[in-house]
Parts: structure tokens; sequence; C-alpha cells
């Protein structure tokens, strides 16, 4: 097998189309960012924005933990395709909304109901891979979805910027509400998208539970999502503490602080390849193990790499991070049933996001406290948490490897 295995998945004509619908989002995923930046420093000033951006980003992972779990519910009982179009059709028209804002709490008030209808959509999109190309052929998929979005990132930014600057700020969110339309399009192209046909007897509130329950009572599953706590806390350093490193510790701009997030990007991108490209030979337990400890690895000399260093490590942070979350996605898809699976991802969604909650105060306050021994006093704590996880599962991991 090769890297282009991973491209096998387009082969299945649904899932063609259910990619290119996740990708045209998240190039209005990019877009949305850049230009609530920008409508934050016109509204709010330079100064203020950083402190609007930080409320939004808040309200964004509110609405993740909060709302998920019942996404997932959502999408085991009713049409996914229904769940994925009406939350598109539903964010173009708050994005077109965010062309009249005049507020900040208007930013608020759309920022967040745009983020509720993201926490519907991601899980319900997460589980209708394996629906879509059956659990078996659920890692070469899951690996070109995380590629595509992992190159968004960092090409998304640069086109946001190239429209921003051509159409005008506000006209950007409309471009942005645009690319929305044409993804509900092409999902309502999609044939009906049930996980079962059986009626449901249980509440809202016993699918929430049994989600979460199946994350934390399976080995291999419970093992991934306490190593995403591992990824969360460095991932959290690199995204709140690197601009300091590379403007204030190194004393260089915007530009190069680019060239190190690019890098970073790109290690995640590359990564995505390596994961589609091994197929079944490596357990996806080991990918996550050993992602965990490249990325806790790599920034612990982050308060002292001069910026050729930086790029390099902060390019292996990226595929450390990247063979954590991957693998957990398709694992996921391996070690649940169909019928199971929406309520899965819902829970698992919101618990991710839960372990970023807490990692984002843990490196501000390192960032803050410990400006230069930041990187190395967070390393080291990602370290710890790593050996600790491994050490309490490591039995049950050699019983169940060839399953995973």
């Amino acid at each position: 097998m090769n890297a282009l295995t991973l491209f096998s998945a387009l082969r299945n004509r649904r899932y063609a189309r259910l990619y290119t619908a996740q990708t045209v989002s998240q190039i209005g995923d990019a877009l949305t960012w850049v230009g609530l930046a920008l409508l934050a420093a016109q509204l709010a000033g330079p100064a203020q924005a950083p402190a609007v951006l930080a409320a939004a980003l808040t309200l964004r992972v509110t609405a993740f933990v909060l709302l998920s779990p019942l996404a997932g519910v959502l999408a085991d009982r009713v049409n996914r395709r229904t769940v994925l179009a009406t939350c598109d059709f539903g964010r173009m028209l708050i994005l077109g909304a965010m062309f009249f804002v005049t507020e900040i709490w208007q930013i608020y008030v759309l920022m967040f109901l745009l983020n509720a209808l993201t926490a519907f959509f991601t899980p319900t999109n997460q589980a209708t891979i394996p629906l879509v190309v059956g659990r078996e052929d659920a890692r070469p998929a899951f690996a070109l979805s995380s590629a595509t979005t992992e190159l968004l990132g960092i090409l998304g930014p640069g086109l946001a910027g190239l429209l921003a600057a051509a159409l005008g700020t506000r006209t950007l969110f409309m471009v942005d509400a645009a690319s929305f339309l044409l993804s509900g399009l092409l999902i309502l192209s999609l044939p009906a998208l049930r996980a079962s046909e059986t009626p449901v007897e249980r509440s809202t509130f016993q699918d929430v539970r049994d989600g979460t329950a199946r994350l934390w009572r399976d080995a291999p599953i419970r093992f991934a999502l306490l190593m995403e706590l591992v990824a969360a806390v460095a991932g959290a350093l690199i995204l709140t503490v690197t601009v300091s490193r590379v403007e204030g510790g190194l004393n260089l701009g915007g530009a190069q602080y680019g060239w190190v997030m690019a890098a970073y990007g790109l290690g995640a991108a590359l990564a995505s390849l390596a994961v589609g490209s091994a197929g079944k030979r490596i357990p996806l337990t080991r990918f996550i193990a050993l992602g965990a400890l490249v990325t806790s690895v790599a920034i612990l000399p982050g308060d002292v790499l001069p910026l050729g260093g930086l790029m390099v490590f902060w390019l292996l942070a990226g595929v450390g991070q990247n063979w954590v979350n991957l693998p957990t996605e398709t694992l996921l898809a391996e070690r649940t049933e169909d019928a199971a699976q929406g309520r899965v991802y819902g829970a698992h969604f919101a618990w991710s996001h839960l372990w970023w909650a807490f990692a984002y105060p843990v490196a501000g306050l390192l960032g803050t406290q410990l400006p230069t021994h930041a990187f190395l006093v967070g390393g080291g704590l990602a370290t710890a948490l790593l050996l600790g996880i491994w050490w309490t599962h490591r039995a049950r991991l050699e019983g169940t490897a060839a399953a995973t």
C-alpha cells in the first residue's frame, strides 16, 4: 500500500459527494474566522479584537460541549442527510446576517448560533463516513478527510485574506454563506442516510448517557480519549504561546509566526497520509500512543529553539497531534456498531473539546507566569500524563491489540 491508498475511498460515489460537501464547508469555516478577526478589529479596534475573538472561541467550545451529545443522539434516530443539510443551510443564513452586524454583542449571538449548528454537523458527519463507506474502509476515508482539513487549515486563511482584500471584509461573509449553500445542496443529492430503521424506545437522556458510557468502558477507546487530553495540553501551548515565542523571544514578525504555524499544519497533513497508507498493519492504539509521545516531546525545547528549529519541531508536533486525533476517529468506527455510532461520536466530540477547555487556561497560565519555560513545563506535564495513562492501560491494550 502507498500514500495513494486513501484516495481509494473516492471510488465510493456517495462518499465522494459527502467528502466534496465537507471540503466546501471547511473552506467556508476558514473564511469565517478570518472574517471574524477582521470584523472584530473594525468594530472593537485592534487593541480589543483579541478579547472579542477569545470570547467567540469560548462560546464555540461551550456550544460543542453542551450540544454535540444531543447531536449524536439525533444522528442515530433520523435521516442524517436532513441533519447535515439543515446545519449547512442554517449556517448560510447566520453568515449572511454577519454582513449586517454593527455591534459586538451581535457577533457573540451569531457565533454561538453558528457553532451550535457546527456542534450538530461535525459529529453527524463523522458518524456518517463509516455508514457510507463501511467500517472496513473507514481508515482511508477518515485519513483523506483529515488530510484535506489540515491542508485547508494552511491554505484557507491565505485565500480568505486575498478575498477580503479584493471584496471587503463583509462581502467575505457572503462568499462564506455561498459555500455552505453549495455544501447543503451536495448533501441533498445523497440518498437517505439512516443508521437504523428500528424504532427507538430509549429516552434522549439514556442515549446521551450510553454514548459517554461506551467511550469509557471500552479500554482502547478510553485510552484514545485520555491520550487526546495529552494532545490537547501540548496543542493548546502551541496555539497560545507560539506567537509570544516568535515575536517576543525571537524578536521576529508575523510572517515568521505564519511559517511556524504552517509547518505545524503541514506535519498534521503529512501524518494523515501515513495513517491512510498504513492500512491495518499497525494497531491504531500504537499510532495514538506514538503520536502523544511525539507531540509532547517535540514542544519540550520550544523555549530555546531558533526559528528553523522551531519549524522542524512544530512540524513533528503536528504529526503527533494528527496521530492522536485521526486514529481515534477511526477507532470509534471500528469498535462501535452502526446503530450507536451517532451518539458515540457526539459524546466524543463533547469530551475532546472539554479537554481543550481545560488545556487553554493551563497554557495561558504557563505563558503568562512562566514565559521563558512555558513549553518545557507544559511538555513535561503532557509527558507525565502520557506515562500515567500508558501505565494504567498497557495490560488491557496488549490483550486487544489485534482487534484495533
